[in-house]
């Protein structure tokens, strides 16, 4: 992936500014939680922002203690999208140094989806364009009642493209269509429905309780096994059920119960204990 540090379009390169614009926190339990901390512009991506997450992302996709990664804003919202100044600068670059920074954006959410840990955004306030798109390139998402999301793009006279194949993946293509297209803003209720949020808490404060319930319930299962379900799901998605696809599933399952996770989850099963994952 393209070291975003060293892109010409990103002058910082004190990684302590970047850490606090994108604070990461991970406990010995495993827990990472990574918050953009912008919160006096509703936490609005800009390349620094943008930086910081795919430092981050790198990070996290070797660390083998962090078993869960949560994702979330500081102050109340989540992201507002993309920051106006950073917006206005972009009017004035060309075609190529605009091409440039977009990847940026695309590999950084590429980044977050292919973390092997189990990912979760927690939602509050706006998560618009880019940020609704950090929602879809998690694995699971949570929102408070409060939560409002949109891809507005069209209505700057520009298109969701970067975020596309993790909404379009999240909440199919017909819906995406529909929202892309209008750039409507709706309700957390409304992104529970189509599929962009997978359980909406009844208050703000609820989403620290979904974080431990969640962890609680991650640290049950086996890392590896996480990582290898996830990765199962990318793979077969939309794949025909043939006989090449039966014969990768076959070796996929016979390769996990020769593991050594495989034959520490069976032997702590038939033992009526916790596996040493569990622990």
């Amino acid at each position: 992936m393209t070291n975003p540090i060293a892109d010409p379009l990103v002058e910082l390169t004190d990684t302590d500014a970047l850490s606090a614009l994108v604070e990461l926190d991970a406990s010995p339990s495993g827990v990472a939680v990574i918050t953009i901390n912008r919160p006096d512009r509703k936490n609005a991506f800009n390349a620094e922002v943008i930086a910081a997450l795919s430092q981050h992302f790198d990070t996290l996709k070797d660390a083998d203690g962090v078993r869960i990664v949560f994702l979330r804003g500081a102050g109340g919202a989540f992201s507002a999208g993309a920051d106006l100044e950073w917006m206005r600068s972009a009017a004035d670059w060309t075609v190529s140094e605009n091409r440039a920074d977009a990847l940026l954006l695309a590999e950084m959410l590429l980044a977050l989806r292919e973390l092997p840990q189990f990912t979760v955004a927690l939602v509050e306030g706006p998560a618009f364009g880019g940020g609704a798109g950090l929602v879809a390139a998690c694995d699971y998402a949570v929102a408070a009642p409060d939560a409002m999301f949109a891809f507005s793009e069209v209505k700057l006279g520009l298109v969701a493209a970067t975020i596309s194949p993790h909404v379009v993946a999240a909440i199919g293509p017909r819906r995406a269509k529909s929202l892309f297209a209008t750039g409507r803003i709706f309700d957390a209720a409304f992104a529970e429905k189509i599929g962009l949020v997978d359980e909406v808490v009844a208050a703000a404060a609820d989403l620290d309780d979904a974080m431990e319930r969640l962890s609680t319930e991650i640290m049950a299962c086996a890392p590896g096994a996480v990582a290898a379900s996830k990765a199962l799901v990318d793979d077969i998605a939309g794949v025909p059920i043939d006989e090449e696809l039966l014969e990768e599933t076959a070796r996929l399952i016979a390769d996990r119960r020769a593991s050594e996770e495989g034959q520490e989850g069976v032997r702590a099963f038939l033992e009526k204990r916790n596996p040493g994952w569990a622990l």
